[in-house]
């Protein structure tokens, strides 16, 4: 069975003078066009294909990859709109429509928006929704507390960055615990810091507890080293001057020089860290 808006192993069946046609296991074919075509390709060979409709509505295959493929969320630009609705850019040669009845808000050319790809079940095509909230579960929330997850980066709140967890849960990554620059449309690697009685997650870049002070010690070793083994920082430094410096926090900081001090790995001065001579 052929999968749209997913990646399939098939097998080249012939040669045209478009492309290959290829074949699933039960002898279903689609046209892979010349233009991705790997030198060497032959009858027999199994390729990995992302399929989709092309603009006439016929079953392709590409091996170009896509920024988000069926049931999935991604932070998609918009680049244009018409009468049938808004396109955006997914990373393949024929844009993600986002249909009017799809628009949680008008979409205009240049706006980024979070959505969801899914599957039109009447016409086959993968459409984009931006009324996402459909497709997150708000209920039965299976995360603990200090697990490792994934995060979408989505958009600004008024108290920090909204991102989905998982491509499953909606959760919040506050301002005061953003100790690194984050785009919307990237995935970064997070841990549950919360999961509130109203099922809402609240997560976090670094490890909670005294779990995340080892990198953090390993960064400042690094920035050390990187500076001849000094860095104009205490525990008196503006949380700010360490923020830019470091891309962590003050209380996070003063743990990591601590853990590092009692390793005997640096020295501290009142103009700053030094690092030992045996290191």
């Amino acid at each position: 069975m052929m999968n749209i808006g997913k990646w399939n192993t098939l097998k080249a069946l012939r040669s045209t003078d478009h492309g290959f046609y290829l074949i699933d296991e039960e002898q279903n074919e689609v046209l892979l066009p010349n233009k991705y075509i790997p030198e060497g390709f032959a009858e027999g060979t199994e390729i990995d294909v992302f399929l989709y409709r092309d603009s006439e509505d016929r079953l392709v295959a590409t091996t170009e990859t896509p920024l988000a493929e069926l049931h999935e969320f991604a932070v998609l630009e918009v680049t244009e709109v018409n009468k049938i609705g808004a396109f955006a850019d997914w990373g393949l040669e024929k844009e993600l429509l986002i249909p009017f009845s799809e628009q949680k808000m008008r979409l205009y050319p240049g706006k980024k928006c979070v959505l969801y790809v899914k599957l039109d079940e009447k016409t086959q095509r993968l459409l984009g929704t931006t009324r996402i909230e459909r497709y997150l579960e708000r209920e039965d929330v299976e995360l603990e507390q200090g697990q490792e997850v994934d995060l979408l980066i989505c958009e600004p709140t008024e108290i920090g960055m909204q991102v989905i967890i998982n491509n499953k849960y909606i959760g919040l990554l506050y301002d005061n615990e953003l100790f690194q620059a984050v785009i919307p449309g990237e995935h970064v690697t997070g841990y549950v810091k919360h999961v509130r009685p109203d099922k809402k997650v609240d997560v976090m870049l670094q490890k909670p507890g005294y779990e995340h002070v080892e990198p953090a010690a390993e960064k400042v070793l690094q920035a050390l080293k990187m500076n001849n083994g000094f860095l104009a920082l205490t525990d008196k430094s503006d949380p700010v001057v360490i923020l830019a410096r470091l891309e962590m926090s003050k209380k996070t900081f003063k743990k990591a020089i601590g853990a590092l001090y009692k390793q005997q790995l640096v020295r501290l001065e009142e103009d700053g860290i030094y690092l030992s001579q045996e290191d």
